[in-house]
């Protein structure tokens, strides 16, 4: 009876030994396959730094370019303010003539005996008209290049 006392006690610790063997493969193979998703991660890792600091830099490129912008728009605001103000004067001052045009048209029509053909154009009339239009064109191509610049 001892004898198969000991065989049995000594087949379970043979056996138990033999599971241990395979745990310990098993427990291996998952640290191996641990150890090169390690390094995958380790190199992915690295990818994501690299990645990150070109977007810093693009980043910091977008804020120099917006301040760039940003200085060019606010000075050509200013100038379009500045130049939309000048309209509105001029705008305003031509109703003021217009209005004392119509001042005058009325005033005329209601004076006795009173001619309202209109009076003859003369050569000269249309020479003068012709060199005012001009000037008037070379005024408004003078600030139209300076409003570019």
């Amino acid at each position: 009876m001892s004898y198969t006392f000991g065989l049995t006690i000594e087949s379970l610790v043979a056996i138990l030994l033999l599971f241990t063997i395979i745990y310990c493969a098993r427990l291996n193979s998952r640290l191996e396959k641990l150890r090169s998703d390690e390094h995958s991660m380790k190199r992915t890792i690295g990818e994501l730094v690299v990645a990150t600091e070109n977007a810093e830099r693009a980043i910091a490129g977008l804020k120099l370019t917006l301040q760039e912008c940003e200085g060019k728009l606010g000075g050509q605001l200013r100038d379009a303010e500045v130049f939309s103000a000048a309209i509105s004067d001029h705008l305003k001052a031509g109703e003021d003539v217009l209005g004392r045009l119509r001042t005058i048209a009325d005033m005329k029509k209601n004076l006795p005996g009173a001619d309202l053909r209109p009076a003859p154009v003369t050569h000269a009339d249309t020479t003068a008209l012709v060199a005012a239009a001009q000037a008037f064109a070379a005024r408004a191509q003078s600030r139209t290049k300076g409003a570019a610049a």
